[in-house]
This record gives structure tokens, C-alpha cells and sequence, in this order.
């Protein structure tokens, strides 16, 4: 059953605390800024997030990294010029961070939505990154066994939906949320439209609607219209 929020207050619903949460995002190219920001006014804390970096300046996951509402950041590009948060809270002893080169976070998450019990690479062998982990020579090759990463919920950026939840993407927005989309147990997508079944073209959906939960549009001017209104909208899809 998809359900379309009227506010992204509505959608994030029910992410409790302690909750691991794929959040999308190449930099801000495809962040949910609408829902991180919900996220944070729900005052849900100790969550895991699993993300491309680890916040940038002062805005989206920076902001719930600066409230200190997130115990452990899983991420490939924990520092930049503006992570000055992540910094802060990473020194002070009060962020964890589990580093995961770029290509195999995506292969992780990728795997649990593939039903993938795990995975062998290259990447990584040999180094710090594979302390602990259970290690093979492949034809004269060393390779790394990483896990699948599973999350309750995927906070991610589509451009378009239809009322089937089927979504497409801009651009570089894309980046990790098809993949996240399939590793969640309930996605709520942040879109900048949603138009009738049948109005997108099937050839250029890329994440089929059964891996969408929760639909909010996140349209200027769109959260003031719908103060006071909320509710979820229940969509019978086939």
C-alpha cells in the first residue's frame, strides 16, 4: 500500500530512535533536504546513517550531526572543507564512523536490497579497512569479505513520481537511490512532482514503485499550503 504524506513531517513517521537510516545524497546533489529536516524537528535520536559523506556545512545531514542526533555515521567521505560538525562531533568522542570506500558502500547497500548474503573485493585488502574481516586469495588476488548494509528506512531525492510510486530521477541526483530504495524496509521518497499512473514513461522509470512506501511532494511554497492539513493519502496500486 503506498502512501502519499501531505508534509514531510507526515512521511517521516514512525523512524523511531536507534533506527538506521540510508539517506541519499552525492554532496547535496539528491539530499532529502525537505526530510532531514523533518527528521530532525521529530527529535528522533542514536540513529545510524548511511550516507555518500558526512554532512557539509550547515544544512541537511550536517544539521543532524550537529544536534548530535546521529551515534554513527557510515559513510566514504567523512572529510571536506565544511564538515566542520562531523569534525567537531567525531574529535569530541560523540559520532562513530565506520569508513567504507566509495564502490563497495554502493555494492552493500546494493546487496541487501539483492537479497546478497555478502560479497568478496579487492578493495581494501591489506589495509586498515580489513581488520577484522574475513579475507581469501583469489587466483593470486587478495579480496575483502564485506556485508550487506540493511536499514529500517531510505530518506531519498526522486525528480517525479506517479501514484504507483514508480520514480525517476535527475541527473546526478540519481546517485544512490535506486539502490537504496531496494535496501530499506520502508522508503519515503522526497519528489518534486507526482503525476497520474500511466503519465511517466515506463522506459525511463528507474526505481519501480514496489519499493516505495511514503510519496511527499516537496514543491516551493507546497509545506505553508499544507500547515494545519497533514495526513497520509492511502493509494490502492496493483
Amino acid at each position: 500500500m503506498l502512501l502519499i504524506a501531505a508534509t514531510a513531517d507526515d512521511a517521516i513517521r514512525g523512524i523511531s530512535d536507534g533506527a538506521t537510516v540510508l539517506i541519499g545524497g552525492f554532496g547535496n546533489a539528491g539530499q532529502p533536504m525537505d526530510l532531514i529536516d523533518a527528521l530532525l524537528r521529530s527529535g528522533t535520536t542514536g540513529l545510524t546513517v548511511v550516507n555518500n559523506n558526512a554532512g557539509q556545512a550547515d544544512a541537511g545531514l550536517a544539521v543532524l550531526i550537529r544536534e548530535r542526533r546521529v551515534r554513527k555515521i557510515i559513510c566514504s567521505f567523512p572529510r571536506q572543507s565544511d564538515s566542520w560538525h562531523f569534525d567537531a562531533a567525531y574529535r569530541a568522542g560523540e559520532i562513530e564512523l565506520e569508513l567504507v570506500p566509495q564502490g563497495t558502500l554502493a555494492e552493500r547497500i546494493r546487496a541487501a536490497g539483492a537479497g546478497i548474503g555478502g560479497f568478496f573485493t579487492p578493495t581494501g585488502y591489506g589495509t586498515m579497512l580489513a581488520e577484522g574481516k574475513e579475507t581469501r586469495v583469489i587466483d593470486g588476488r587478495g579480496y575483502v569479505f564485506e556485508t550487506p548494509i540493511h536499514a529500517d528506512a531510505a530518506l531519498i531525492k526522486a525528480l517525479k513520481a506517479d501514484r504507483s510510486g514508480n520514480l525517476i530521477y535527475r541527473k546526478t541526483a540519481r546517485n544512490f537511490g535506486p539502490v537504496m530504495a531496494a535496501a530499506a524496509r520502508h522508503t519515503i521518497v522526497q519528489v518534486s512532482e507526482v503525476v497520474q499512473s500511466g503519465e511517466l514513461d515506463p522506459e525511463h522509470v528507474v526505481t519501480p514503485g514496489i519499493y516505495v512506501d511514503v510519496l511527499v511532494a516537496a514543491e516551493p511554497g507546497r509545506a505553508a499550503a499544507a500547515q494545519g492539513r497533514g495526513g497520509l493519502e492511502r493509494v490502492d496500486t496493483p
